[in-house]
């Protein structure tokens, strides 16, 4: 398996503008607000400034996230993905066999998850079972409440 991270021209964009948005504005309010507790005396005993400090880890945190992230994609056109099978960032219309409940599902990196707004991991065993398929194809997946079929309806950008 390699490390890509796929993503769209504009999830790269947005990613780099978020980046660039930590760096200044967010790396310039940590050093006001660790600047302002210190202004308070006595660090030892000085929560907002404890506070302060650890924000700015998380903030540094998140900047190597992203940095990571950046480095790792591979930008994919998704005008240029076929949809004659399941691939990264395709869409797929999937059919639950039991309950007849229709899905659909948009596969990512595992970066990208996001199971509320529909962007399911091709990592996830879901995801995994998914890739590869085409139209018709039935998948049987081992989730937490047991086994399940799902049919691919239908694969889209």
């Amino acid at each position: 398996m390699n490390d890509y991270i796929y993503m769209t021209r504009e999830r790269l964009l947005e990613i780099e503008k978020e980046l660039n948005d930590l760096k200044i504005r967010g790396r310039k309010e940590i050093a006001q607000k660790i600047a302002d507790a210190r202004a308070h005396g006595d660090l030892s005993e000085n929560a907002e400034y404890d506070a302060a400090k650890e924000e700015q880890g998380l903030l540094e945190l998140r900047i190597a996230k992203l940095e990571n992230m950046l480095a790792r994609a591979k930008v994919i056109d998704t005008n240029s993905i076929s949809t004659d099978e399941v691939r990264v960032l395709t869409k797929v219309k999937v059919k639950n066999l039991k309950s007849n409940n229709i899905q659909i599902y948009h596969l990512v990196s595992p970066e990208e998850a996001d199971f509320e707004n529909g962007k399911m991991s091709i990592n996830s065993p879901i995801g995994r079972q998914l890739l590869g398929k085409r139209v018709g194809d039935i998948v049987r997946v081992n989730v937490p409440a047991g086994l399940i079929e799902l049919e691919i309806l239908e694969i889209s950008r």
